[in-house]
């Protein structure tokens, strides 16, 4: 993958993590993980979340094939413990019991027109211990099963069909959504690149395969093409609809979690916190405690970059 698709695809997995003031107490943050998520069976036919996602585009030239990865966050379960009995507290040594989330990837590599697979999601339950002063952050997180199904069909014209299922296969059965995101694949998303061959943009086709990309299906998930202008090696298949190349803005000093916010009220926000404030939100999840060291260190030329730019000017038509 790509540098510049690295970038988008982060963007994606971590949209809406944990979101403006970034602490546990935010009301808005009492739900988090609400993009992207594929969930158990049980729980999605009594919600209105997916237990699956799907997505289809187009993919020219002679003896293509494809690599994928299938991206997607797990939730972990901190606990901050005291003693060497490990007595569960809330807050301990400045960390606070809350969730976390770690990364998972999935794939497969060189695709064949005329081949198709499944490849399983089998993560297992786990634990980790993490000593601190006073007692240990102990980290669990539940089993996820699951599979990924993938083809690789020709079509008319030099065009394949390049098609790709990610489903919940987790055989647990409650319905309460706090339970549930400990069981689903988050945020998930998938990465297309082509080995041999070139994708057709889903969003703005050429207009003689407009029919054949109106009969593609897609759940869940939209193609993308990520990377420099013009290039068509890497298609996002992302939860959140997006243009083709889409950037994150130069003058960005990182990722704060909520593309639909503008990071220099993000920095100038998180700037005024009171101390307390700022306490709460570095004892918190460790992407928090991160957005607020590093908005702390930035210098004044840092933050005049976030003042304004101008992309482009273009005459207007009187």
């Amino acid at each position: 993958m790509s540098e510049a698709a690295r970038e988008i695809a982060d963007a994606v997995l971590y949209e809406g993590h944990v979101l403006w003031p970034y602490r546990r107490s935010s009301i808005k943050n009492q739900q988090r993980w609400t993009f992207g998520g594929v969930y158990p069976a049980a729980y999605a036919r009594s919600s209105s979340d997916r237990s699956a996602v799907q997505v289809e585009c187009l993919l020219e030239g002679d003896e293509p094939s494809v690599d994928a990865q299938v991206r997607f966050l797990q939730v972990v379960q901190r606990q901050a413990a005291r003693g060497h009995t490990l007595e569960p507290v809330d807050d301990l040594a400045g960390y606070l019991s809350w969730d976390e989330a770690t990364e998972r990837t999935i794939g497969f590599r060189d695709l064949r027109a005329g081949a198709s697979l499944v490849v399983p999601i089998d993560v297992p339950a786990g634990r980790d211990v993490e000593p601190v002063h006073g007692g240990a952050l102990v980290r669990r997180w539940q089993r996820l099963n699951g599979s990924l199904h993938a083809s690789l069909e020709a079509g008319n014209g030099g065009v394949y069909r390049v098609g790709v299922r990610v489903a919940n296969t987790s055989d647990w059965l409650g319905l309460e959504r706090d339970d549930a995101i400990r069981r689903a694949l988050l945020s998930a998303h998938v990465v297309l690149t082509a080995r041999h061959g070139r994708f057709v943009s889903s969003t703005d086709p050429p207009q003689r395969l407009d029919a054949t990309v109106a009969r593609l299906e897609n759940d869940g998930l939209w193609p993308v093409l990520v990377g420099g202008e013009g290039e068509r090696s890497t298609m996002l298949a992302s939860p959140i609809i997006l243009p083709d190349y889409p950037r994150v803005a130069p003058e960005s000093p990182g990722d704060f979690f909520d593309g639909g916010e503008i990071d220099q009220l993000l920095v100038l926000n998180i700037l005024a916190l009171t101390d307390q404030e700022k306490l709460e939100m570095r004892a918190g999840d460790p992407r928090a405690r991160e957005i607020l060291e590093r908005t702390e260190a930035m210098t004044p030329a840092q933050m005049m970059k976030l003042h304004g730019v101008i992309r482009e000017l273009r005459p207007v038509r009187l």
